[in-house]
């Protein structure tokens, strides 16, 4: 297996080795309760003050206070917390406290979530305001000018974690230099990569989280301007001076207190200069993989260490996986809210388009980062370009690729359009189009050399039925009843597949034959194909479906006639590295024009489907029981998990 590449730097960051080894002796040699008075103790006491003072050194916290945490969210709260007591307090003693919770429009959603939370626990009844911001991602200042006088409390950040762009910092100031309102800035972001002296701004609350940089996870703290209100969020035994309860965790607190030694004692993390050039290194190399790509940031108001960019006619999920692919770790927007395949609200809010918005990609690395895994990095993201335009899906004429022919399965939010390619004739017809499908369909028909020849809806009711030669094969069209219809596949007398949109079993009866494929419209009718016999038998689930890779192993030397299968699509298979077991290319797009092969195979072998996290091969695994195929398994976790024995490309 290749090497990887992290580039994921600002969701989080490995830990520096000297921070393991503050860990493990802070845990082995300085294990007291700094709280006690003896001499152990004590010492765990001066450790903790000793990193206590290189933060606020650091920091230029000059008279401020900093408390250790587990980190930024806890810090967020603490400081929302401490700020809306103060302005309920107030309020109560008769005093003006301005009606507005400010907050820029590009924060971190832990950011108005906790203002929301407290202000409705508090029973505050303020009103939560959005900081526009302008489309470089920038606070407008003017709109924050007209919001100063009723803003009770504002929120900005040092620099967004999603694009890298840097907040002006000093323009916010000045613009609340009139006004009685609390300041929080979140400096997650900003630790280690820009210059920070609180003591010399009128930041009331700054947030830090460890793990950003080369810390372990569980880590953080918070900066407490002089005079700025506070209320403990955690009460009980008086830890951290009162302003947190809890015994301190020394070993998180000794992991951090190294790496801010390195940032202060300099050497060992790279210059801004040379952070510069590695992202403009890795931004020409974008560039050159992906024509038309454009940068959701300028770069000269970005931290140096990210990326933010948008390919047309990629989503953010296929850039991925050929990413993923290729061992290359990048992200879509923030780690917190990746998972829930939203577009972007960062980008939104900077008036960028849709697309770009739904499409956008993360690349971010630390300032740990060296020339070597840069240039490896460039090599790789090149080779992911090529791939994805070998694949058809860059609108650029394909040579020596395969070329895709049968049945070809395209989806999008659930929903399934079935392509039909016949190869020798290159025409292709088209069931239930899908608009937002258009784009990548054209490119690949223009990629492969395919025309159009018709476009099929299921939704069509016609009560006659009709048919129309399709190369050597013939496609025929049942109605259903007087507002659908499926659409048959046809070799000679014999019917191959049935698409059938969103028809239920119930309506195919009689009018599709039994073993026919049926090849529906949406994933919870079925999510590759069946037939109407496999569906009256039920599943064949003899043998367990999911194999770890000691099972896989076991399986492999057993029978070695088992075949691997990867269903990865062929852009992330073209973008691994080359070596590894041999496996048959079967991207679950195409499954179900193999189906048949599989099936009717004499002495069917077992077969094991693979993929990046074991998703895909599952629902292949799973078509294959259904149809009666009695061996066929998926591997748990894909080649994400997988065991290096194993040496599946990856």
């Amino acid at each position: 297996m290749s090497k990887e590449i992290y580039l994921d730097g600002n969701a989080t960051t490995c830990v520096l080795p000297a921070a393991i080894d503050a860990a493990v002796q802070a845990m082995r040699d300085c294990f007291g309760n700094p709280s006690s008075t003896h001499a152990t103790g004590l010492k765990a006491k001066a450790m903790l003050d000793a990193v206590r003072q290189r933060a606020k050194r650091l920091l230029g916290v000059g008279s401020g206070r900093i408390m250790f945490n587990s980190g930024a969210t806890e810090g967020i709260q603490t400081a929302v917390l401490s700020a809306l007591c103060a302005l309920r307090e107030r309020r109560e003693r008769g005093e003006a406290i301005g009606g507005l919770l400010v907050y820029g429009a590009t924060e971190h959603k832990a950011v108005p979530e906790a203002l929301a939370h407290w202000n409705r626990l508090l029973g505050l009844g303020l009103e939560l305001k959005k900081l526009p911001v302008d489309g470089d991602g920038r606070h407008d200042l003017a709109a924050l000018r007209a919001l100063a006088p009723q803003a009770a409390f504002v929120c900005t950040m040092a620099a967004n974690n999603e694009t890298g762009v840097v907040s002006d910092l000093v323009g916010i100031g000045a613009t609340l230099a009139a006004s009685k309102a609390l300041w929080m800035v979140d400096c997650v972001q900003g630790l280690g990569k820009l210059p920070l002296d609180l003591g010399n701004t009128r930041i009331d609350y700054a947030p830090f989280s460890g793990h950003k940089l080369y810390a372990p996870k569980g880590i953080g703290m918070l900066y407490v301007r002089e005079g700025a209100p506070y209320t403990p969020l955690v009460m009980g035994g008086g830890q951290e001076a009162g302003l947190r309860s809890g015994t301190e965790n020394m070993a998180g607190i000794a992991a951090l207190g190294a790496v801010l030694a390195v940032l202060e004692e300099g050497g060992t993390f790279r210059s801004p200069s040379e952070l510069h050039g590695f992202r403009d290194k890795l931004a020409a190399s974008l560039r050159a993989a992906f024509p038309g790509i454009v940068f959701n940031a300028p770069l000269d108001k970005a931290l140096p260490t990210t990326l933010n960019f948008s390919v047309p006619g990629l989503s953010s999920k296929e850039l991925l996986d050929v990413f993923d692919a290729a061992n290359v770790r990048v992200s879509a927007g923030s780690a917190c809210s990746a998972a829930k395949a939203a577009p972007s609200y960062v980008l939104d809010a900077m008036g960028l388009p849709a697309w770009r918005s739904s499409s956008a990609v993360r690349m971010s690395f630390g300032p740990l980062a060296s020339e070597e895994i840069i240039n490896e990095a460039c090599v790789r993201i090149e080779r992911c370009g090529m791939a994805l335009r070998n694949a058809g899906l860059m609108d650029t004429p394909v040579s020596g690729a395969v070329v895709p022919e049968g049945v070809l399965q395209l989806s999008l939010a659930g929903n399934h359009t079935w392509l039909l390619l016949d190869e020798p004739s290159r025409q292709c017809i088209v069931v239930d189009h899908q608009a937002e499908l258009g784009e990548r369909i054209d490119s690949l028909l223009h990629s492969h050399g395919y025309q159009l020849s018709a476009r099929l809806s299921t939704r069509d009711g016609r009560a006659e039925t009709d048919s129309f030669a399709f190369g050597a094969r013939a496609v025929r069209r049942v109605a259903l009843d007087s507002t659908r219809s499926a659409y048959l596949l046809c070799s000679g007398d014999k019917v191959d597949y049935a698409f059938t949109g969103l028809a239920a079993l119930s309506e195919l009866a009689g009018k599709v034959p039994v073993d026919a494929l049926l090849c529906a419209g949406r994933e919870e009718v079925n999510a590759c194909c069946t037939s109407l016999r496999a569906e009256a038998q039920g599943s064949m689930a003899s043998t367990e479906l999911n194999l770890d890779s000691i099972a896989l192993a076991r399986l492999l030397q057993a029978q070695p006639q088992a075949v691997l299968v990867d269903v990865r699509e062929t852009y992330e298979q073209a973008a691994c590295i080359p070596g590894g077991r041999a496996a048959q290319s079967v991207p679950l797009s195409r499954l179900a024009a193999f189906v048949p092969g599989w099936l009717a195979a004499v002495d069917p072998p077992p077969l094991v489907f693979f993929c990046r996290s074991g998703n895909r091969s599952a629902k292949a695994a799973q078509c294959l029981r259904r149809l009666g195929y009695r061996h066929a398994y998926s591997l748990a976790g894909g080649v994400a998990l997988a065991s290096p024995e194993l040496a599946l490309a990856a």
